[in-house]
């Protein structure tokens, strides 16, 4: 499955001034669709954070952050802020998938389906991959590291094979 995220790394700064002729540069990792999503969401980012707005700024570069090892599965902690109808709330939860971007997009599916959560109203504050089993929190994630995990299937029935069943013959 490719995810619907991309990890953009957005570097961007103010401009320069007469008074403050090198400004200091702001670095972002965004999960986004796409790089113009990527920068609108660094601007929306930034302008609560800092006193900077995309008017009085730049962007001085924008990176695709690419997985060092896809095929491998791994255990993310995702720290996130949302908007609730009833408030806001920060949550922390525990996603297994092949990358991080795979992750915030299972996450954002998650959100969706359990606090009906829009992709608005989620702000990511961190994504950390857990190498150790031990730091696992959430019993739903714990279970599926037990070592020579199976999934038996209970039900199988074999097919009786009868002797006196008819074959096409063979001709070699």
């Amino acid at each position: 499955m490719v995810s619907r995220f991309t990890e953009y790394q957005v570097i961007g700064r103010r401009l320069p001034t007469a008074q403050d002729p090198t400004p200091k540069l702001f670095r972002m990792r965004i999960f986004a669709p796409n790089e113009v999503i990527a920068k609108s969401r660094f601007w929306y980012f930034l302008r609560k954070l800092h006193k900077a707005k995309k008017a009085s700024g730049e962007i001085v570069s924008v990176n695709v952050i690419s997985e060092a090892k896809p095929q491998k599965i791994k255990n993310f902690g995702i720290w996130i802020r949302y908007d609730s109808r009833s408030g806001t709330h920060n949550m922390y939860k525990e996603v297994r998938d092949l990358s991080r971007a795979a992750a915030v997009h299972t996450l954002y599916q998650d959100m969706a389906a359990r606090h009906r959560a829009r992709f608005r109203s989620i702000h990511i504050l961190r994504v950390q991959e857990i190498e150790k089993t031990a730091d696992l929190r959430r019993p739903y994630i714990k279970q599926l590291v037990v070592p020579k995990l199976r999934f038996p299937l209970p039900h199988r029935v074999a097919k009786a094979r009868s002797t006196f069943v008819a074959h096409r013959p063979s001709t070699f």
